[in-house]
């Protein structure tokens, strides 16, 4: 008989002599204060005399996926999960876990107090903590070392990745799998499994950690803590697992508490819950509810670069994709990109040779123009020019059905001037892909002035199918994207001219935490690319501050990586070196141009460069570019490599207040000069938070 208890967020009921309790917090059994106060009272109400042992279980596919992030926000409220931990561990009878679905974080930690788990082969396991500026805070610093070892256990806990059930199995974190997927069936196997088990209790708190080499240690923390660019939380937690076997396990998990409880209110900590609670906002809210079409088949027109990862996403994903080239040679280079990408995945265990075939089958290079009339879906990834694309959509909407959807993948161009002329222009939007295509994860959906929000929610649903972070953005120059970097790298442009070296500015704004600083991803982009768009604009270059520096390196035949020598020079191994000549050009065009140059610190280029993201940022809010302000963080940290730790642009403007926003965009204006815009700070409320839809 089941026993409601806490409102219906935990329950209990006996079979024979096994209780089962059941995490029922839908939709992903979270761990809150009314879950954890219904697993103490459901242990508290337990007649261990009578009872074998405990199986413990989560209504739905989980059995918990972690805590509410939400309360981290506030102060911790008793009980707290090291409370639960220690009860689960200190039962008299033994506590037997279901492992299932999403296992993550205080669910593993739940899971690791008990005596023994039992893991559905689905089921992921792991302690992501870290990636929301965290550590475990109810022993999963200490359990899992002594589960898997040291070495498994920093990589699971700093890297923050999960693992498999199988895995978990080789490893011993898991005693043993489910034979049936059938979640009665799985019960049943539990149910049995605790009738049958003679372990006793056997809590991970008392094994010895096993030995392992401390500077082989060391060197992996030490790797791990450098691939998370500056988290707090990876050297925290790094230093927190090494503690198991120096320290008791009390002592331990009492230093593990305090530092969990110091980094929920650090600055990285509150940036982190703040992206993860904006990235899953809705992008989209239409006026009226509609019902989006399905994708199945797509046409890629061109077989580039771009064109050929377009292909490979939708490919993934499951589509049926026809790439179209006109011209052999290039066709022919597109499709081995994409059996090369695949051939690469099956060679580091990614992906089954079964698999690469199965996707490949779903692909149909051709040359045959007609071949559109069979999609869902047309993206064209040709060259950028406003012409070309204007009669490429033209012919399409000639030999497609009026309710295909027609979208451009241009960076930069008019939407509304490429869907010129063409009947039912409501089909007609932007999928803004980021290079390259199938591993970068933002992608922004270009809303022009007649697309509708059925074709709208229907890219959504496909940017969704693809795994990609889709943002809504308004028919503007650049978009959101391009035109934030646009305004950043300007900045750091002044930068360099005003006295700071190139090499400097990187350094700064990788401190900062960004992969790479601008100018060695201007190198590796190819200064050519931007030098043309220069061009184009050559007409307006008089209406605002102009920095010829990166004219005269093109000049110069300095294109960046691909020739050599760009901001930096480049060797046999493409890494960028100092040049003297860059130097010497940049010293030259000051002294031509008679400009006074002075000394920066990185805390000064870090402001300016991050300052500029914030103007900018105000501008595409007032334009209404931008539907959510959280869409511009997002577009960074998924796009532009903007350190995660940090929150993005409007997270960091919020953060300042009114007062100290006011006199940072003023001193960004006095040193930007001619032709600066200033962005409006009551656009942004100090205290707001994402919108959650």
């Amino acid at each position: 008989m089941a026993n409601p208890i806490s409102g219906g967020q935990v329950h209990l009921r006996h079979e024979g002599d096994i209780a089962v309790i059941t995490i029922d917090n839908p939709p992903v059994n979270n761990s809150t204060d009314a879950v954890r106060r219904g697993l103490l009272a459901a242990l508290a109400q337990i007649d261990t005399a009578g009872t074998r042992a405990v199986v413990l279980t989560g209504a739905g596919r989980n059995l918990m996926a972690g805590a509410d992030l939400h309360e981290l926000e506030n102060e911790p409220t008793e009980p707290t999960l090291p409370q639960v931990t220690s009860a689960l561990e200190s039962c008299a009878v033994p506590v037997i876990a279901i492992v299932k679905g999403h296992t993550l974080g205080g669910g593993l930690e739940l899971a690791l107090a008990c005596d023994a788990r039992l893991a559905t082969a689905d089921a992921l396991l792991g302690l992501p903590e870290v990636t929301v500026g965290i550590i475990p805070g109810a022993g999963g610093t200490q359990r899992l070392p002594r589960a898997v070892g040291l070495p498994k256990a920093l990589e699971m806990i700093v890297g923050g990745k999960p693992i498999k059930a199988t895995e978990a199995q080789a490893l011993g974190l898991v005693d043993t799998l489910f034979e049936s997927e059938e979640e009665a069936d799985q019960l049943a196997e539990a149910l049995d499994f605790a009738r049958d088990y003679q372990g006793g209790k056997r809590p991970l708190s008392a094994r010895d950690v096993a030995p392992a080499d401390e500077g082989e240690l060391a060197a992996q923390a030490k790797k791990l803590i450098a691939r998370s660019r500056g988290l707090p939380s990876a050297s925290v937690a790094a230093e927190t697992v090494l503690l198991a076997g120096k320290l008791s396990f009390a002592d331990a998990v009492a230093h593990e508490r305090r530092q969990f409880l110091a980094l929920r209110g650090s600055e990285a900590a509150k940036a982190l819950r703040y992206l993860f609670f904006a990235e899953r906002g809705e992008p989209y809210t239409p006026a009226e509810p509609v019902q989006p079409r399905t994708i199945e088949r797509i046409a890629v027109i061109g077989a580039g670069t771009m064109g050929s990862g377009i292909a490979l996403c939708a490919l993934n994903a499951g589509c049926r994709v026809d790439l179209l080239e006109l011209n052999g040679d290039a066709l022919e280079a597109g499709v081995g990109r994409i059996k090369s990408e695949l051939e690469s995945d099956v060679s580091r265990q990614r992906l089954s040779a079964e698999k690469r075939d199965a996707i490949l089958a779903r692909l149909t290079p051709t040359q045959d123009f007609d071949i559109v009339a069979e999609a869902d879906l047309v993206v064209e990834a040709i060259i950028e020019d406003l012409g070309a694309k204007q009669g490429l959509f033209q012919n399409l909407a000639q030999r497609v059905s009026d309710t295909t959807l027609l979208a451009t993948n241009t960076s930069y161009l008019d939407i509304d001037r490429i869907a010129e002329g063409i009947a039912h222009p409501e089909r007609i939007l932007g999928l803004h892909f980021f290079s390259p295509a199938h591993r970068m994860s933002l992608l922004e959906i270009v809303k022009g002035g007649a697309t509708s929000d059925e074709n709208l929610m229907t890219a959504l649903g496909f940017a969704k199918r693809l795994k990609k972070k889709a943002i809504v953005v308004g028919n503007a120059w650049g978009f959101v994207g391009n035109r934030l970097y646009a305004a950043y790298r300007r900045q750091c442009e002044f930068l360099m001219e005003e006295g700071a070296s190139p090499e400097q500015i990187d350094a700064a704004i990788e401190g900062f935490g960004f992969a790479m600083g601008p100018f060695k991803v201007a190198d590796m982009s190819g200064l050519d690319i931007a030098w043309r768009m220069r061009q184009q604009t050559a007409d307006t270059r008089h209406l605002r501050r102009y920095v010829g520096i990166p004219d005269l390196l093109c000049e110069a035949g300095r294109l960046g990586r691909k020739t050599g020598k760009g901001y930096y020079l480049y060797g046999d191994d493409k890494r960028p070196a100092s040049d003297p000549d860059v130097a010497g050009i940049i010293a030259d065009y000051r002294a031509e141009h008679g400009i006074e140059t002075h000394t920066f610190t990185d805390d000064e280029i870090q402001q300016r460069a991050v300052m500029a993201l914030v103007n900018e940022a105000l501008l595409l809010l007032a334009e209404g570019v931008c539907r959510r302000a959280e869409d511009i963080d997002i577009a960074l940290a998924h796009g532009y490599g903007f350190p995660r730790r940090r929150g993005g642009p409007v997270f960091i403007a919020r953060q300042l207040g009114q007062e100290k926003l006011n006199q940072a965009l003023e001193a960004l204006a006095q040193a930007s000069g001619k032709g600066h815009e200033r962005g409006d700070a009551t656009l942004l409320t100090p205290d707001a938070g994402p919108a959650e839809e």
